[in-house]
């Protein structure tokens, strides 16, 4: 199914990524229409309707799906299913979903295709973490099974009498432990995939946190030769088939001395693929527009020598005078209101010709 320009893309999520979605929708001539509970979603700003409803409210879900023409979604932690009402309007479909925002499903089925994950061990409570601690030995962090993001949902054990106190720490939800990865580097792999299975990547982009935030990407990724960055492309392209995957997903990967280790699964357009905007021929968010439109995809190549992409967090948005000012500088904003800490406000690109 091919939606020709003058169509309407539903984009399930009003924040930054539906927003930047919905200008890279414009100039291929499709319409946005948003749907997000919240009384002024950023991505709104930019769409031609915004239908405000809860993402549970199957009645309204119905109806959104009646005014456009294909349905995709801007982030993970969406209740399943209502979204499978929308069958095969909805791209991705509800398997990516369904897997990716829960981790120990994610994990287990990151497994199952023969891909590397680091030694984890479910918790469900307070005894399993004790029981992890034994089984992974220390350090091991625990991360709560869903709704996780940015670091939140997550606390490290360093000692075995710190179970009980980070069980505590993540709301004594169910969660998952894992044993602490030994990296050299963090990058991520961001695939897009059309119906009929074709892909392709970008350049493969080091990601650099802090507080469990991404701060930057860059690309070329200076990364060691163990990274093995061919094997991990190959990894992240097994994992959109296995999903069925329609559109771009991101694979974040530690590259070890041994190889790369698959960190999670974003299936929709993601943070370090933002320098793809000034930094490649086709960025993230046209190219995930293209397939699920179902237009052939677009060449991924480097618009110059390397590119990097810095996150604007909480009050560094303030900055936006200098930056405007900067040349070479590629300012984004995204218009979210109130600057508070830990909270994403906007971005910037500089590429080097």
């Amino acid at each position: 199914m091919t939606i020709a320009p003058g169509g309407t893309i539903g984009i399930i999520g009003g924040g930054q990524l539906g927003r930047m979605l919905a200008l890279a929708a414009a100039p291929l001539g499709y319409k946005v229409h948003v749907f997000d509970p919240g009384e002024a979603p950023c991505a709104g700003d930019v769409a031609a309707a915004v239908t405000r409803a809860q993402f549970d409210d199957g009645d309204a879900l119905a109806r959104f799906a009646a005014a456009v023409d294909v349905v995709t979604y801007e982030f993970e932690n969406l209740p399943v299913a209502p979204l499978e009402a929308l069958g095969d309007k909805l791209r991705p479909g509800t398997l990516s979903l369904a897997i990716a925002q829960d981790r120990a499903v994610e994990k287990r089925f990151i497994e199952g295709t023969g891909a590397r994950v680091s030694p984890w061990h479910a918790v469900n409570c307070v005894e399993d973490a004790v029981a992890a601690v034994g089984a992974l030995g220390l350090p091991i962090v625990l991360k709560s099974r869903r709704l996780g993001y940015d670091g939140k949902g997550q606390a490290w054990i360093r000692s075995a009498d710190e179970a009980a106190a980070a069980w505590d720490a993540i709301g004594r939800q169910p969660a998952v432990a894992e044993m602490a990865v030994d990296y050299l580097a963090e990058f991520s792999v961001l695939v897009a995939r059309t119906v009929e299975g074709e892909t392709r990547c970008w350049e493969v982009p080091r990601n650099i946190h802090e507080g469990g935030i991404l701060r930057r990407s860059e690309v070329p990724a200076a990364l060691p030769a163990s990274a093995r960055v061919a094997e991990a492309v190959e990894t992240a392209c097994g994992l959109a088939k296995a999903l069925c995957h329609i559109g771009v997903m991101a694979v974040e990967f530690f590259a070890t001395a041994d190889g790369p280790v698959v960190n999670e699964i974003a299936p929709r357009v993601h943070n370090s693929g933002h320098w793809t905007i000034e930094g490649a021929e086709t960025s993230q968010f046209e190219q995930h527009i293209r397939a699920v439109v179902g237009l052939p995809l677009g060449a991924t190549g480097l618009t110059g020598a390397s590119a990097a992409m810095d996150n604007l967090i909480g009050d560094e948005v303030d900055q936006w005078a200098s930056l405007v000012a900067e040349s070479g500088a590629h300012l984004h904003l995204y218009g979210k209101g109130a600057a508070r800490p830990g909270r994403k406000m906007g971005h910037v690109t500089r590429v080097k010709r």
